[in-house]
Formats: structure tokens, sequence, C-alpha cells
């Protein structure tokens, strides 16, 4: 007899495993320059290979997706990849000594993997930011930013990783998540 949950949970992971093989297959459509039969069934193969010989642990989403929340961070996304492009241009050309950099560690308040995941891949986007480590279990990350002089800088680098997550948080996260983010380390309630 087989255990209650185990037929719902096998049914999530080949919905999974056919997310995974329907996006790797179109991404290697399109680095091969077009769709075709043998590129299709070629992409087929390669995914369920990648996924039989590098399986990954499962990435658990109890978030719901909300599009004001989204919306809100794409644009400020988008408005802050112009301001950081600007300002790395401006410092790259500005007279005297090269600027100094920093690595700060930034500790989440949802230390989930996706959470890390997300949050890490944003900020890498932005230039003058770029992650250099992980803590999984300690749920850090810790940042290379540009263009710190001391330690407001680097405390405002801290703060701006944590307006961050809260946006994610809000964009995708669940009720409990957004609970998290809501508070500060002592429990009391933040205004967002």
């Amino acid at each position: 007899m087989t255990p209650p949950g185990s037929v719902p949970r096998r049914r999530a992971r080949w919905r999974e495993w056919l997310v995974a093989i329907v996006g790797l297959t179109l991404i290697w459509s399109l680095f091969w320059g077009g769709f075709s039969w043998l590129n299709t069934v070629g992409g087929v193969l390669v995914a369920v290979a990648v996924l039989v010989f590098y399986p990954l642990p499962p990435v658990t989403f109890a978030g719901r997706v909300r599009p004001l929340p989204v919306l809100v961070f794409v644009l400020r996304f988008l408005a802050e990849l112009v301001v950081a492009s600007v300002r790395l241009g401006a410092v790259a050309l500005r007279p005297g000594p090269p600027p100094h950099s920093a690595i700060i560690a930034v500790r989440l308040r949802v230390p989930t993997d996706l959470n890390l995941t997300l949050v890490a891949e944003a900020l890498s986007l932005v230039p003058g930011t770029l992650i250099v480590d992980v803590d999984r279990p300690g749920g850090t990350l810790f940042v290379h930013v540009f263009d710190v002089r001391g330690r407001e800088d680097a405390a405002r680098s801290r703060e701006h990783v944590h307006e961050l997550e809260v946006r994610l948080v809000r964009a995708v996260g669940s009720p409990a998540e957004l609970a998290a983010v809501q508070t500060d380390s002592d429990g009391r309630k933040v205004e967002p």
C-alpha cells in the first residue's frame, strides 16, 4: 500500500519535470536559432539527460503572484538599472583615485532557497553590485558593492538589499513571508 501523500507528490514532481523539460527545450531551440522537429527532439533529449544526471533539489513556491506588486518591482528594478548605470559611468569618468569597494554580508529575513536566488539574481543584474558568496544555512548574501566610501554607504547598501527583498516578497511571497519582511529583528512591525 502506498502512503497517502505519495501520489500527489509524484504528480507534483512530474509537473516540475515537465515545466523544466519545456523550458530547457525552449532554451535549446533558441541556442540553435530556430524551431524544427530535430531541434525539438534534441532539446527534449538533452533536457531529460540534464534532469537525470544533474538532479536539482526541489524548489518550493508557497507564495502567490500579485500583479500590482510585480509591476512595482519591475518598474523600480528598471529605474535602478538606469540610475546604477549612470552612477557607474560617472564614477568611471570621475578624475582622482580609484573608487573603493566593499563586500557586505546581508542576512535576509526570508532565508528560503527561492528568495535567496531571486534576490541574488536581481542584485547581480544591477551594475555596481555582485553576489560573491551565499550562506544557504544562514540565509546570508555576501554582496560586492562598488564605490563605498564609509560605513554609511555600506549600511545604505545593506538597506537597499532589504528593500529589494521586501519588494520581491510582496510580489511573489506567501502570507508568512510577507509577515516576516514586515517585522524587524525584534519582532516590531516595520512601515512599508
